[in-house]
C-alpha cells in the first residue's frame, strides 16, 4: 500500500481498539515498528509523529465526526529502547504472552450466534495483567450479580486501554433490560464493588477459583 511504502518502519501487526462515548470517538492504535528502520530513540519518536500526522489527515478527510486517537500508549521518552514499541518481526510475537488457543473458547462454554460476544480468548493468558482473561471473567461475574440483584437480562462491556491499570478501564458500558433509577443505583454499586475488590478477584483467579470452560 502507499502507506507502507511511505512508512516501511511500520510492521504488519496493527491493532486498533475503538470506543464511542456520547458523540466522541476515541481510538487506541498499537503499531509495531521494525527496528532495522529505526536509528535511535529520537528517530523513533520522529517517525511515529509523522505516522500520527498522516493518520490524522486521513481521518479528517474520511470522516465528518471528530475522532481522537493515540499510538503506542506505553511509549515513554528518555527510556531508550525500553520506551519504544520496537520489534524485529514487525509483530507483537516478539514479546507476546498471548497463548495459542482458539478464540471460540468462551469463558461460559457457549459460542453464541445471536448474542453479544467478545473476540478475546481467556485461556493461555496470564492472570495478573492480561485483560483478555481478567475482563472476560469479570464482565460475566458482574452481569451475573446484576441479574441476581435485579432479575433483569443485561450485557456488560469492559474496555481496556494499554498503559492503564486493570482497575481503571477506559470504558464500562452496561445494557440492562427495563432500566430505571433504582436498578441503575444497584448496577453502579455492583460495578464499584467489583473494581474496588479486583485484587481479591485476581488472587482467586490465580488460585483457580474461577472455572474457564
Amino acid at each position: 500500500s502507499s502507506f507502507k511504502r511511505q512508512f516501511p518502519e511500520t510492521g504488519e501487526d496493527v491493532k486498533i481498539m475503538g470506543y464511542r462515548e456520547g458523540e466522541k470517538i476515541h481510538l487506541v492504535l498499537a503499531i509495531a515498528f521494525v527496528d532495522k528502520f529505526i536509528k535511535n530513540e529520537d528517530d523513533y519518536f520522529e517517525k511515529k509523529s509523522q505516522v500520527f500526522l498522516t493518520i490524522e489527515k486521513f481521518l479528517q478527510k474520511k470522516f465528518e465526526e471528530k475522532i481522537s486517537f493515540e499510538i503506542n500508549t506505553l511509549d515513554k521518552k528518555g527510556r531508550g529502547v525500553a520506551g519504544c514499541y520496537l520489534t524485529v518481526t514487525g509483530t507483537s510475537a516478539d514479546s507476546g504472552d498471548s497463548g495459542e488457543v482458539g478464540r471460540g473458547n468462551r469463558v461460559n462454554g457457549i459460542i453464541p450466534l445471536n448474542r453479544v460476544a467478545g473476540s478475546e480468548a481467556s485461556a493461555g493468558k496470564n492472570c495478573v495483567s492480561h485483560v483478555g482473561k481478567i475482563y472476560n471473567l469479570l464482565s460475566f461475574k458482574i452481569a451475573d450479580e446484576i441479574y441476581k440483584a435485579t432479575g433483569k437480562k443485561n450485557t456488560v462491556w469492559l474496555v481496556s486501554k494499554i498503559g492503564r491499570p486493570v482497575n481503571q478501564p477506559a470504558l464500562i458500558s452496561v445494557l440492562v433490560e427495563g432500566l430505571d433509577k433504582k436498578i441503575e443505583e444497584k448496577v453502579e454499586k455492583i460495578i464499584k464493588k467489583n473494581f474496588d475488590q479486583i485484587e481479591d478477584f485476581i488472587d482467586k483467579l490465580i488460585a483457580g477459583k474461577f472455572r474457564m470452560v
